[in-house]
């Protein structure tokens, strides 16, 4: 597993962003679109939800089982 964050290339945020203006644009808000604006926009966010996914496999990976195995 890789244990530094590595950002996305600034094209494809640029693209995501892009793709999200238009959504709105076309259908209007909702919260979805809205979160992924926002992981478009900050670098500390994209680092933050990169750290929450890889501790959420982590505990996946090393703690899940003892669940399955006490019941």
């Amino acid at each position: 597993m890789n244990k530094k964050f590595k950002d996305y290339p600034v094209k494809m945020i640029q693209d995501k962003l892009q793709e999200c203006l238009d959504y709105e644009a076309k259908y209007g808000e909702i919260p979805q679109v809205t979160a992924v604006k926002k992981w478009c926009q900050s670098y500390e966010y994209r680092k933050k939800e990169w750290e929450w996914r890889q501790n959420v496999a982590n505990y996946a990976l090393n703690n899940a089982h003892k669940a399955f195995m006490a019941g």
